[in-house]
């Protein structure tokens, strides 16, 4: 399985997180420096919303359209927490979280997990 994917965890209770928001966007134009984008403009590709399981219905990025590039994950996490019950807004200090990260080899699975708390925010890259 090639292409990339992503799911959503909310750590702070210890369940998946359902209806966040995430933008996915390409860097059009731009170089990689040592693993930063250099110029270029950042196109917004689609939003997706997570189901039940945290996870988007489809993959983020289909196998067949994977190609080397810069790529950009906007998880709204802000949305999320204000609307769950129990949350206080003076407790959110975390808004959208954005995540960058290359593609060097379209061959290969990219799953990008999001874990989040009202507090912070950890990704990686899974498999």
């Amino acid at each position: 399985m090639a292409g990339i994917s992503t799911h959503v965890l909310d750590t702070d209770r210890g369940r998946p997180a359902a209806g966040i928001r995430i933008e996915f966007s390409v860097l059009e134009g731009g170089t990689s420096e040592g693993g930063t984008s250099e110029g270029g403009t950042w196109r917004l590709v689609k939003s997706v919303v997570t189901n039940a399981d945290g996870r988007t219905d489809q993959p983020i990025l289909a196998a067949s359209e994977a190609k080397v590039g810069q790529y950009q994950l906007t998880f709204h996490v802000d949305d999320y927490f204000r609307d769950r019950p129990g949350t206080a807004e003076a407790d959110i200090f975390i808004d959208n979280s954005v995540v960058r990260f290359a593609i060097f080899d379209p061959a290969q699975h990219y799953h990008v997990p999001m874990l989040c708390a009202p507090g912070s925010f950890t990704t990686y890259r899974g498999s």
